[in-house]
């Protein structure tokens, strides 16, 4: 049966949705809980079984039903458990009814399986989005244009949806002529490559509506008797205009890049904005998906004389209000479909050339900041104009991309603009002018679960001028080094000797392992974080020391530091600094931090990103992992360091937790005694698991071995975040 289950029913067979029950006591009751999964997979875009078979094993009697006959129940949206609250129902007649006890009944139930149609949907704000997923995972070659169309302006394109062809059997015609009705879901209906490149435009209606209180205030800086306009260059289908008055709507300038987004955006506002860019759809306003004209970061759109109008004009005051995309083409989904190159054409846009000339490092790889460095280059002329924007700090606080006045703002959840992620975005408004600011104060707003904003935390972000790798990366060299060793991925294991390499395989006997701390912010902070064995074959980090590894490792700490701290107010605000090295370094020889660095190495030997493993390299030498707490074959190094270390009883708890696990490693099939063993190769090595045919679930081989795993796990949590986190804080490698 397991072949046959998905999307939390009983089982789903070519045109046929089954539902067991030991006994069926309320048809109307079972009947509605299938169409409850029905609901949600429509929602999901999943093609919708015509038949309905409910099952009742004990008297062997099947109940056949048509969906089609409960498309007005199954286009609903229920939010309750399938399983509860289906008393009250009431179904028709069933279609037919068979004993599959015998043997005539039991061959026109399995006709019926053997049948394969399905109910024709309608495609609604509830499920677009689930029906372009899989639009564009059936046919990865489409565009949006080829899903949603327009039956409206210049270019008429039909799209799947209003005249299906892929989908003929499974949804009736869209028959509405714009696509309003799905403004704001319009940056979720692109097609895979098309969201990586322009980034997402959308913006929560509650968060919209609060940083419309910065714009007001920005309103009330305009010099009397001047004129202001408000730009937004990216106003997708018009989100953080929805709640402006009349008014304010009237000096309101909008483009967006994206067609659909467009004609959305004309429909919207058209008739109450100041302008729109392009003001009117021609017969070649359509181009390959996008607005001709609408490029924020073409000359064509810095030169276009509607705009330079204003910015020309000493009696305007220029408002930018904005979202800008965020888009990462690099990302390892693009490269897989091999088009990491065609999505970074904005690389070579007039605007990134330009600020290549007066910007350096990484700052230049985030489509968003090639928005906001543009503001101030071409719009921002004196210290009365503003920016509202939104962005993750990073711009501001680690790429220094631009200084300017700062006169408030706010931080909200990232999760809240059409992703899955908790992290800060911060909604900054700066003025015209040049000021150095090292620390900002704003207000964090998350959206509760009853949908509206929840108190404000008050957060701060200050700047980081120095990464780890400029200050505690060991800069010594070894003296007696060879380069016949080997190199390990990230599962602490010897790489694949075709993999590309990034540095040279190096041994010494005085190398205990190889620390990467990189990046300054907590991105993928797996792969940016690492404590292996040997060398790490493409590089970022730094070969440790016998003699001195001890004081790096709060460095690999605060690398952790997102892992146990997951709230959205943390990530991307937070971030890893060097600005207090001097400091540490001081207080490190003085001895005053020696009891903090053992506090280190404790949390360094038991924290799972610890990825040192005992075994034998391809360059015949036996790699053992000598920062553990396993005396099995002799002391380590972590275990001589840690004698000297004066154990609260919460780091008495930690090591009494270690024993016990280590005890419970020793009883499993695939334990080498002549092994010296960390926390990861027990976890990954020796704590097996298998699949329960039956129940189709994990089970492990070992419960108490993975109990006590667990458990090892919420008390290394709490250490590091009560005993570590406030002292990183405090010499600002984190910030």
């Amino acid at each position: 049966m397991s072949n046959i289950q998905n999307d939390y029913t009983d089982g789903v067979i070519r045109g046929n949705i089954i539902e067991f029950k030991l006994h069926i006591d309320d048809l109307n009751a079972t009947l509605f809980q299938a169409i409850k999964y029905l609901s949600s997979m429509r929602v999901k875009g999943r093609f919708i079984p015509e038949n309905i078979l409910l099952i009742s094993l004990n008297t062997h009697v099947a109940y056949l039903y048509h969906s089609s006959d409960y498309m007005e129940y199954i286009e609903r949206i229920y939010t309750a458990a399938a399983s509860k609250g289906n008393s009250g129902f009431l179904c028709g007649d069933c279609s037919g009814q068979y004993d599959y006890s015998t043997d005539a009944g039991e061959e026109a139930m399995i006709a019926v399986l053997r049948t394969e149609k399905y109910a024709k949907i309608h495609i609604d704000e509830n499920c677009i989005v689930g029906w372009a997923n899989t639009y564009y995972r059936m046919y990865p070659t489409a565009r949006k244009s080829d899903f949603i169309g327009d039956n409206t302006g210049k270019t008429r394109i039909v799209g799947e949806i209003r005249q299906p062809d892929k989908f003929k059997r499974y949804i009736h015609p869209y028959d509405k002529e714009s696509n309003e009705r799905f403004r704001y879901l319009m940056d979720k209906l692109n097609d895979f490559l098309q969201k990586k490149n322009l980034g997402a435009f959308y913006t929560h209606e509650l968060y919209a509506k609060k940083s419309l209180e910065l714009v007001r205030a920005a309103i009330k800086r305009v010099p009397e008797g001047n004129d202001y306009v408000i730009i937004d260059r990216c106003a997708g289908t018009g989100n953080l205009e929805l709640h402006m008055t009349e008014e304010e709507l009237s000096h309101v300038i909008v483009s967006t890049l994206e067609y659909y987004e467009y004609k959305v955006l004309m429909e919207v506002l058209g008739d109450k904005v100041r302008h729109i860019i392009p003001p009117t759809e021609k017969e070649d306003t359509f181009n390959m998906g996008l607005v001709r004209g609408a490029d924020a970061l073409s000359k064509e759109y810095i030169e276009n004389e509607v705009i330079q109008g204003y910015i020309n004009n000493p009696n305007v005051t220029i408002i930018l209000f904005e979202n800008p995309p965020y888009a990462e083409t690099t990302s390892l989904e693009h490269q897989k479909k091999g088009a990491s190159k065609n999505s970074s054409m904005w690389k070579k846009s007039y605007v990134v050339q330009e600020m290549k000339k007066e910007v350096r490092g990484t700052a230049i790889n985030d489509l968003g900041n090639a928005f906001i460095w543009s503001a101030f280059k071409y719009y921002l002329r004196r210290d009365t104009d503003s920016y509202i924007v939104y962005s993750p700090v990073k711009y501001w606080k680690a790429q220094h991309l631009i200084d300017k006045e700062f006169l408030g703002g706010f931080a909200f959840n990232r999760r809240h603009f059409h992703t899955t992620i908790d992290a800060c975005i911060m909604c900054a408004w700066w003025g015209g002018g040049d000021a150095t600011n090292e620390t900002l104060l704003i207000d964090g707003f998350d959206i509760g679960q009853d949908g509206n904003l929840l108190q404000p935390v008050e957060l701060t972000v200050r700047k980081v001028h120095s990464m780890f790798s400029a200050k505690y990366y060991e800069k010594q060299s070894f003296t007696n080094v060879s380069y016949d060793g080997i190199l390990v991925g990230l599962n602490g294991l010897e790489a694949d000797a075709n993999i590309k390499r990034r540095i040279k395989p190096a041994y010494s006997s005085e190398m205990l392992g190889y620390l990467v701390a990189d990046s300054v912010g907590f991105d993928n902070p797996d792969a940016k974080s690492s404590l292996l064995v040997a060398g790490r074959y493409n590089g970022n980090g730094f070969y440790l020391r016998k003699d001195n590894y001890i004081e790096k490792l709060p460095i690999f700490a605060a690398s952790r530091y997102i892992t146990y701290n997951r709230t959205w107010t943390e990530r991307a605000r937070i971030m890893k600094s060097a600005d207090g090295a001097g400091r540490f370094f001081a207080d490190v020889k003085s001895g005053k931090l020696y009891p903090f660095l053992l506090k280190c190495l404790l949390f360094t030997v038991l924290e799972p990103q610890n990825h040192m493993r005992t075994f034998m390299g391809s360059d015949g030498r036996k790699y053992v992992n000598s920062l553990c707490l396993d005396d099995t074959n002799g002391e380590t190094i972590a275990l001589r360091d840690l004698k000297k270390m004066k154990m609260n009883n919460r780091e008495k708890a930690l090591v009494k937790q270690w024993k016990k696990i280590l005890t419970e490693a020793k009883l499993t099939s695939n334990y080498d005694s002549s092994f010296t063993y960390g926390l990861y190769q027990i976890k990954v090595e020796l704590n097996t698991t298998r699949m329960n045919e039956e129940t189709n679930e994990i089970v492990y081989d070992y419960p108490g071995l993975n109990g006590n795993i667990k458990a090892l796990a919420e008390l290394v949590r709490k250490y590091y975040n009560d005993e570590i986190v406030p002292v990183l804080f405090d010499y600002e490698l984190l910030k």
